[in-house]
């Protein structure tokens, strides 16, 4: 089977090419310069010179607080993207996976975790086009995964691991918010995930982070007790960044509906953050 991969540059592509290497299978990787999935035209010409029996959508627009100003790009890759790519599976035959976001969520259902069915409301420009994504998606009647992950990360320095070690560097204490609560998501688990769900033939739209919550602020003293990185950190409110997006305080996922579905077990984000970790500094 040959899979065509779009964001082929980003953290979470990268651990889906690095699989798909050691298993063998024939893929095609795209990112921006090679194909922007925002041009209808061009997305299914590619699909029809490939003809992919899958395609797993990596790209998006990740930038938060810019998308508030900029949010005709964030629509473009995160709703006209997916819908394009959605058509052109849907014409040639394919099977499409996409990944949503917790930022879908507003946060009013703190502490309990977001099920499936819980109804989305976003509270920025970012949220709102990738519900929009989602719901392209559903509507062209292609068969379709839409897999619902939160703070990924993955090898590079686009995560927050990265950006943390770099606020490391500098003196005096690092700040990070407490009152901000998600779920830390392994790109290797998403990768494992989503394959166990293909193969399974599974289909629709399912939450799928490591098991587990923290805030940023636990996240990061984790990360530095793990790398024994002596540095104070400072408990701070999403307030005192005065950022242009609002994020919900409050976005963890639960993972249950799928685990039980599979049958398997999904590692706590602990887990998978050490051995992330470990892994880049062995």
């Amino acid at each position: 089977m040959k899979i065509l991969i779009t964001g082929s540059n980003g953290q979470l592509a990268e651990a889906f090419i690095r699989r798909f290497e050691e298993q063998g299978h024939e893929y095609l990787g795209h990112d921006l310069d090679t194909l922007d999935i925002g041009g209808r035209d061009a997305v299914i010409r590619e699909v029809r010179a490939f003809k992919p029996g899958l395609i797993v959508n990596c790209a998006a627009y990740n930038l938060v607080d810019k998308a508030e100003q900029d949010s005709k790009t964030a629509f473009r890759a995160n709703a006209c993207g997916p819908e394009n790519l959605a058509l052109a599976a849907l014409e040639t035959g394919a099977f499409l996976i996409h990944f949503g976001s917790d930022y879908i969520f507003d946060g009013a259902k703190a502490p309990v975790p977001y099920a499936e069915n819980d109804k989305p409301d976003p509270l920025n420009k970012y949220g709102a086009s990738k519900l929009e994504g989602e719901k392209l998606i559903r509507a062209s009647g292609v068969r379709h995964l839409i897999l619902r992950v939160s703070w990924v990360f993955g090898k590079g320095n686009q995560n927050f691991t990265a950006k943390l070690l770099e606020w490391a560097k500098n003196p005096g204490a690092v700040t990070v918010a407490a009152d901000e609560v998600s779920v830390p998501t392994f790109a290797d688990d998403i990768v494992y995930g989503s394959m166990a769900a293909f193969k399974a033939g599974l289909e629709g739209t399912w939450h799928l982070p490591n098991t587990g919550s923290c805030s940023r602020y636990e996240w990061a003293g984790l990360i530095l007790k793990t790398l024994n990185i002596n540095k104070e950190l400072i408990p701070g409110r999403m307030a005192d960044f005065n950022l242009p997006a609002r994020r919900p305080g409050f976005s963890a996922m639960s993972n249950s509906a799928i685990s039980k579905e599979l049958g398997i077990t999904i590692p706590a984000w602990q887990d998978s953050a050490r051995a992330f970790i470990r892994r880049q500094n062995a």
